[in-house]
């Protein structure tokens, strides 16, 4: 196939730019009224005193009927619209972690259900500084302070509620991957080509039963009409720690570095930053996600502090074959997260160390 015979996604909100969309924040930001403040609110505190394991609680546990419309709405711009949105201003400072928790676990109830995020089956991860040394195999950016280089989570959808921001720094960037895919098509056809083919990842130790400690699965993903990526550069880059992995090509790295200059230019990423109460919602198939460096605060209480959900959800789109190998997918069809043998799903409250190996640090 000649070069200018790969297909363009242009005509979808998938595609966007950052600088685009900063001017147009009603595309992506919400408040929530002071009628849905106060139902989530109520919401909270009455399944905080009635229910023990934050896991129990399902969506009919908290309908939520005035705020109900606006989350379906969210969950329509996230796999139809333009991949993410930004919720401002959950009443954290009024709650405890554990009705945060609540809070956010009841808003992603409402767009999908909750997925294992490490071997240890946690299904609420906290996004706090550890200690842990990302350079090492089965290193996990989000359990460090390190810079995190653009890549998407697993499950359809990850969600982030700040907690506490850091001193200075943490700044969260997001790119659209299906303008990536459009502007490498346009610009280095050669490259996008070689995106398109099978790469192999590390699973970092949390390996689910009767798979290999990697799987192969291109970048891009182009299925039924749309663009689909999965990039986590870092997981490449770890397999090749195994003997049997062939080794990454010099045309593979200039592909893999084409698309990082892209994704971190003025012209396609959009920044944003955190405050306490703020939730961010991205569509992992049409969004990669960037995070700066931070300096923390020294008082432990004062930390950076984000809780994470990973959902996988039914309005997702139609996922090709070679994602299972990947994640697994459930009876619906939808990515599992990771399941790692003799795991139960649970939701820590404070923030461990959950994966194999020397530690649960991974992207």
């Amino acid at each position: 196939m000649s070069a200018e015979l790969l297909p363009l996604y242009t005509e979808t909100e998938a595609n966007w730019r950052g600088p685009e969309l900063a001017a147009q924040p009603h595309r992506w930001q919400h408040t929530l009224s002071e009628p849905e403040l106060v139902e989530l609110e109520q919401t909270v505190f009455r399944l905080d005193a009635d229910v023990g394991n934050i896991v129990d609680i399902e969506r009919r546990h908290a309908p939520l009927p005035t705020l109900a419309p606006k989350l379906a709405s969210i969950a329509t711009d996230l796999m139809q619209g333009v991949g993410f949105a930004l919720i401002r201003a959950l009443p954290v400072d009024r709650f405890t972690l554990r009705q945060s928790a609540i809070a956010f676990w009841c808003l992603g109830r409402h767009l999908g259900d909750p997925v294992s995020q490490n071997a240890a089956g946690h299904v609420l991860g906290h996004v706090r500084d550890l200690g842990f040394d990302y350079a090492k195999p089965s290193a996990r950016g989000y359990q460090t302070h390190e810079r995190l280089p653009y890549h998407c989570d697993s499950g359809d959808v990850v969600g982030l509620l700040s907690l506490r921001t850091a001193r200075n720094g943490g700044l969260s960037s997001l790119v659209s991957s299906t303008a990536l895919y459009n502007a490498m098509a346009q610009r280095r056809p050669d490259l996008t080509r070689v995106l398109m083919q099978a790469t192999y990842r590390d699973r970092r130790d949390e390996i689910p039963a009767g798979r290999a400690p990697w799987y192969r699965m291109p970048v891009f993903n182009l299925h039924q009409g749309r663009v689909l990526t999965h990039y986590v550069r870092s997981a490449i880059r770890k397999a090749q720690r195994f003997e049997q992995v062939p080794r990454i090509t010099p045309e593979q790295e200039a592909a893999f570095d084409y698309l990082d200059a892209l994704a971190g230019s003025d012209e396609f990423r959009l920044d944003m930053r955190f405050e306490p109460g703020d939730v961010q919602l991205v569509c992992n198939h049409t969004i990669l996600h960037s995070r700066t460096r931070y300096e923390d605060w020294p008082e432990p209480a004062r930390k950076r502090h984000l809780l994470r959900l990973w959902l996988a959800c039914e309005n997702g789109p139609a996922l090709p074959d070679v994602y299972e190998q990947a994640q697994g997918f459930n009876a619906a069809g939808r990515p599992m997260g990771i399941h790692c043998p003799g795991a139960v799903l649970n939701a820590p409250l404070v923030a461990e160390d959950g994966g194999a190996g020397e530690s649960a640090t991974r992207l």
